[in-house]
C-alpha cells in the first residue's frame, strides 16, 4: 500500500525495514491505530542511513529521579540525546529541562498533558502541542521542532495537525521496553540486537534499570563504530519519502 504525505517537502512511499515491521507486535506502535485499506499519514520511525548513525531518545512524562544521572552518563561518553518532555513535566522540573538544554541535549515536545491525541480534534491537538512548545521555549530559549505523540498513538488528524504546525512527528524502531522494569541485561540485549544504521532508540528518563543499562549500550554502539546524534541530526535534509511503516528515505529512492 502506498500513500502520499504532504509537507513542506515532497513525500512518497517505498518498501519497509524488517526491524520496523517487528515493531507492530509491540504496544504503542502502528497496530494501535489499526490496519487500513486507505491512505494513512505516518510519523518517522527510523531513517535510511548508509553511515552508522543512530539516535538515543528519552520520554519524560512522570518521575525525575534519574535525569541528572542520565545527563552525567551521556556526558561521560560525549553523547547528545533527544528528550521528549511533557509540558506538565516542564512545570514541575524546569531546572531539569534547563539542565538538559545546557548539557547540549535536544529538548522536544511530548505533548502538554499527555492525552490520547487520537481522541482530540485538530484544534485541541494544536492547542496542546503549542502549549508544550511555549513551556519548553520558555525554559530553554529554543522552540521544539519535533514531537513524539503520547503512548505512541496517532491518526491522520494527529499527524496532519502536527505537520501543519511545522513540526515532525517522531516514533522509534528500537524499543528498550525499560518501562516494563525488565533487567539491565535484557534492556542491553534488546537494544543491541535490534539497532541498525538510522535507528531511533526509545528509553524513559525514570525507568528503573535504564541508568544501569545505558553505559553498556553506549559503549557497545561506539565500539561498533556508531556515532550517536540527536534526532534532528539523524533526519534527512531536502526532499524525502516515507515508507508505509515510517522509514524516512531520500526522495531519489522512489525511482528505484
Amino acid at each position: 500500500m502506498r500513500f502520499l504525505i504532504v509537507r513542506r517537502k515532497a513525500l512518497t512511499v517505498v518498501g519497509c525495514l524488517l526491524a520496523a515491521a517487528l515493531m507492530f507486535t509491540v504496544v504503542d506502535h502502528p497496530a494501535i491505530v489499526g490496519a487500513s485499506t486507505t491512505a494513512r499519514q505516518l510519523p518517522i520511525y527510523c531513517v535510511q542511513r548508509d553511515q552508522k548513525l543512530v539516535s538515543v531518545s528519552f520520554d519524560a512524562a512522570w518521575g525525575n529521579e534519574d535525569t541528572q544521572t542520565l545527563i552525567d552518563i551521556l556526558g561521560k561518553y560525549d553523547v547528545k540525546a533527544t528528550f521528549f518532555v511533557v509540558g506538565s513535566w516542564v512545570d514541575k522540573y524546569p531546572e531539569s529541562v534547563k539542565a538538559l538544554h545546557d548539557a547540549g541535549h535536544e529538548v522536544m515536545n511530548h505533548s502538554d498533558t499527555h492525552p490520547h491525541m487520537g481522541q482530540l480534534s485538530a484544534e485541541e491537538i494544536a492547542a496542546d502541542v503549542q502549549a508544550c512548545n511555549d513551556k519548553i521555549e520558555g525554559a530553554t530559549g529554543v522552540r521544539p521542532t519535533l514531537i513524539r505523540p503520547p503512548y505512541g498513538e496517532y491518526n491522520d488528524t494527529v499527524i496532519a495537525t502536527i505537520r501543519s504546525l511545522g513540526m515532525e512527528p517522531i516514533q522509534w524502531d528500537v524499543d528498550s521496553l525499560d518501562w516494563k522494569e525488565i533487567s539491565a541485561d535484557e534492556i542491553v540485549q534488546r537494544v543491541m540486537s535490534k539497532v541498525q544504521p538510522g535507528s531511533i532508540v526509545l528509553f524513559h528518563n525514570a525507568a528503573v534499570h535504564t541508568p544501569e543499562a545505558l553505559p553498556t549500550i553506549l559503549e557497545g554502539l561506539l565500539r561498533q563504530g556508531y556515532r550517536v546524534v540527536p534526532i534532528s541530526q539523524l533526519l534527512l535534509d531536502g526532499d524525502y519519502t516515507i515508507d508505509h511503516t515510517g522509514r524516512q528515505l531520500p526522495l531519489r529512492e522512489s525511482a528505484s
